[in-house]
């Protein structure tokens, strides 16, 4: 089992995402690629004190991307949307 403070890299914070925070209680994570269900739950209720009620996880494909004639790409990357217990919520920007 990883450190905890590797599976989870940043919150995903988009209109989106705010949406789904708001109405379904859901939270978005950028996790690492290796990073499983379980060890998703366990970092969230470990490093945030909330209880997990599910874990659902997407790889993405990273874009192809072209500037004149260079072509480059944009890594991939795993999301995971992680849906509390009803009256629990996590709070990324405070006071904005």
């Amino acid at each position: 089992m990883k450190d905890i403070y590797s599976v989870l890299i940043r919150p995903i914070i988009t209109e989106k995402a705010t949406n789904q925070k708001e109405q379904a209680n859901q939270v978005v994570f950028l996790v690492a690629k290796d990073a499983n269900k379980i060890e998703i739950k366990n970092a969230v209720e470990k490093i945030f004190n909330k209880k997990v009620l599910a874990v659902q996880t997407m790889n993405r494909k990273g874009k192809y991307k072209r500037q004149g004639r260079y072509i480059g790409k944009r890594p991939d990357y795993k999301r995971a949307i992680v849906r509390l217990y009803p009256g629990d919520t996590i709070e990324f920007i405070e006071g904005v």
